[in-house]
């Protein structure tokens, strides 16, 4: 059976890293993996917690791998984890996420042909807090580029033949992005199986967000013009917005809140993660 090494880059993720590592022990794929947990610039307990699952990853015949380097950046952390995987199928998915117990088995078996293919999973905006990211998360997940999409957002998996478009995955913001965009839209399956995805709590915290996002796919723009074309039905039309809209007014006056503090606010580039 075929195996599959499962990446995940960590930075001070304490506080999702069990929850993360549990969700793949709980999964109902039989076949052979390994998991590896990159930390990088972690100053917190991240690996110290992540170890402590060691033994129970054994127990089902599974490694727990944990590569620790003292310097953050995700995209190095991610080439270290690549060096260190021992199987040519490649799962990415980052700490604070929580998977179905069949997603790695529907991966694994949607990526099981020779012609290459990205394949993901279909995202769930976990429940917020506060009730403006409960509002925007709600629109976000309902536009065309989440329904219709394999997004990848904090998950995508490919088979050797996919990971051999491209070489080490470059310093950039959108890796995940720029990883879809290596594939065609019929070369991208999206699995029955979904995750959970954290949004971030508060509107502040949600333009900051949205703004590095913007400038992550700017970034491709800019770096690598020719992937663009393979972007497929992103931009909603006049006609879904206003029919979004008229199904959820507030959560369209969340996002296009955002969407406007984004615009009118340019120039900020500080670090934000999704949650």
């Amino acid at each position: 059976m075929t195996g599959i090494s499962i990446i995940i880059a960590a930075n001070n993720e304490s506080d999702y890293i069990i929850g993360c590592l549990k969700a793949l022990l709980a999964q109902d794929y039989q076949g052979p993996a390994q998991v590896i947990v990159s930390a990088n610039g972690c100053t917190d307990d991240t690996v110290a917690r992540a170890a402590t699952l060691t033994e129970s990853f054994a127990a089902r015949g599974w490694a727990l791998d944990i590569v620790d380097w003292p310097e953050g950046g995700k995209a190095a952390a991610i080439n270290r984890a690549d060096d260190a995987a021992v199987y040519p199928t490649r799962m990415y998915m980052d700490a604070d996420i929580i998977v179905d117990a069949n997603m790695i088995g529907a991966l694994v078996a949607a990526l099981a042909v020779d012609m290459p293919r990205l394949a993901g999973g279909k995202l769930i905006v976990a429940p917020a807090s506060s009730w403006i990211s409960r509002a925007y998360g709600r629109f976000w997940s309902r536009l065309p580029f989440m329904t219709n999409n394999v997004t990848a957002a904090g998950l995508l998996a490919v088979n050797p033949a996919g990971r051999a478009r491209w070489g080490r995955f470059p310093q950039i913001i959108a890796d995940d992005s720029y990883a879809r965009l290596q594939f065609h839209e019929d070369e991208r399956l999206r699995v029955a199986s979904s995750y959970l995805w954290p949004l971030t709590e508060g509107f502040s915290r949600l333009v900051r967000v949205r703004r590095r996002q913007d400038r992550g796919g700017q970034q491709i723009a800019e770096l690598y013009p020719e992937l663009l074309e393979r972007q497929g039905h992103v931009r909603p039309s006049v006609r879904e917005v206003v029919g979004l809209a008229f199904r959820d007014p507030l959560g369209f006056a969340v996002y296009a809140t955002v969407s406007l503090a984004v615009r009118t606010k340019r120039g900020g580039t500080e670090w934000s993660r999704g949650r």
